[in-house]
């Protein structure tokens, strides 16, 4: 083996002599030039960043039905089910600390539902929690430490700047082994369609990265974070080299919402839905490539509208940097920042133009004027409210969308036995259009011999017909 590194070096350094180009040096990224190069260890790297990650562990508690329950000699001999049971449900993650004074960033997915929240840092000391801020559509959310001690953190870095190809380090603690550091190499960037929520632009690493690894740190070669370890793909459960970090950038914006006391983490509101480009519409415009947002629809009104943004059109990119996609054209504003100006580069038929895009919050351009339907209406037990622009994106609808929506249905109830499901839009009564809450109520208290019920959900129509 010492022989083989001889070599190795050797022919690496004559190679350099004869054409010193070979190094590639670009931002001060260079090819091992020496033996003593290729003996270089992350060990310093790990003792500057590990301290910072830490485990999460979650606890909560679940209804368990009792194994009696449904069997129907019981049910006859006792004349009643037997009671649900009480059950603990455990989960684990990793988190990363990014203030001294305690605030943890990790998934969502790692709290969930959890009753009971606690940490341990590296030296195995371990805290309550609580908390800050939680976001499913991001899957990230912060925690506090309970605690005044002024704990290490990890520096966050601007993951803009992380290329394909570039050394990282994944930190966290997977199948609760304890803390692990793996190694590996930047795989790609911007991917999306990697999970089931409406965020879609992650770091993708061959970093090993396991369940239990999920909130973990994933670092550069500064020791900085430029990533949260969310998902991975496989087969097996296991890794299979492909794993998927959320950009430290977004991290940030989220941390500085936690930071500031919001409730909720809200993205900049461009009233348009968005479209891939095919090849079609690449060729149609004069695109080199099918990338970037197809604008689809706009609101009247909105701020695509208002900065001359029209159906057909294409933003290939923001302040400068490419989009690649509509969840990329998401993460770009979101991470420029509300109450900024985004400058956006569209293609049109008739060639490239720029225009500036203001990145403020959804409007709520109607009162929610939430309800509960009561009565003896297949309808009681619905709390609806009237849908606008900020309450679609509190529900991840589309922004675009009107009229009156569920927000929760009550269990046990009728609308609940009929079927009735969270983020239904009520469209039409017996033919009539539902268009507010009072509406509905009103239409409610007719009482007729059928009901004739056509929603939407899931950007699917749906009609039913109830007595």
């Amino acid at each position: 083996m010492p022989s083989l590194l001889k070599h190795i070096s050797v022919g690496l350094f004559a190679l350099a002599v004869i054409c010193p180009a070979v190094s590639y040096a670009q931002d001060g990224k260079t090819l091992p030039q020496s033996r003593q190069e290729m003996q270089l260890s992350f060990a310093p790297l790990v003792k500057q960043t590990a301290g910072a990650v830490v485990n999460v562990y979650a606890e909560r508690l679940v209804q368990r039905p009792s194994t009696l329950t449904g069997d129907p000699f019981f049910d006859q001999f006792f004349g009643q089910r037997m009671p649900n049971r009480s059950e603990k449900q455990s989960s684990l993650g990793s988190g990363v600390i990014l203030s001294h004074n305690g605030l943890v960033v990790t998934n969502n997915h790692v709290i969930q539902g959890a009753d009971d929240i606690k940490i341990a840092l590296a030296d195995g000391r371990e805290f309550p929690c609580e908390l800050v801020l939680k976001d499913e559509s991001v899957d990230l959310a912060v925690l506090r430490i309970k605690s005044k001690e002024n704990f290490p953190v990890l520096a966050i870095g601007d993951s803009d700047r992380t290329e394909v190809g570039d050394l990282v380090l994944a930190i966290g603690n997977p199948f609760g082994v304890g803390q692990t550091v793996t190694s590996g190499i930047v795989s790609a960037l911007a991917r999306n369609q990697v999970s089931s929520g409406d965020f879609g632009f992650f770091i993708q690493t061959d970093a090993s990265i396991n369940p239990g690894n999920s909130g973990g740190a994933l670092t550069n070669m500064n020791g900085e974070l430029i990533g949260i370890n969310t998902a991975i793909f496989s087969r097996g459960g296991g890794s299979n080299g492909v794993g998927f970090a959320i950009p430290a950038n977004l991290v940030k914006a989220f941390l500085v919402a936690a930071e500031e006391g919001k409730t909720t983490f809200e993205r900049p509101y461009v009233g348009a839905t968005f479209d891939a480009v095919t090849s079609d519409v690449a060729e149609a415009l004069g695109l080199k490539a099918a990338r970037g947002a197809l604008v689809v629809r706009t609101v009247e009104g909105g701020p695509a509208d208002k900065a001359g943004l029209k159906p057909g059109e294409v933003i290939t990119a923001v302040n400068g940097v490419a989009v690649e996609h509509p969840d990329a054209l998401g993460y770009r504003l979101t991470t420029a920042g509300l109450g900024k100006q985004a400058d956006l580069t569209v293609q049109t038929s008739d060639g490239q133009r720029q225009m500036k895009l203001l990145l403020n919050t959804a409007p709520e351009t109607t009162p929610r004027d939430e309800r509960l339907m009561e009565g003896r209406s297949p309808f009681a037990g619905l709390h609806v409210a009237n849908l606008s622009p900020k309450l679609a994106t509190e529900l991840h609808l589309a922004t675009d969308k009107t009229g009156v929506v569920v927000t929760d249905v009550t269990r046990g109830s009728p609308s609940a036995r009929l079927g009735f499901q969270p983020n239904d839009i009520i469209v039409s009564i017996n033919g009539s259009t539902v268009n507010t809450t009072k509406t509905l109520e009103t239409m409610l208290g007719e009482d007729p011999s059928f009901w004739r019920v056509e929603i939407e959900r899931g950007g699917q129509r749906i009609r039913q017909f109830f007595r």
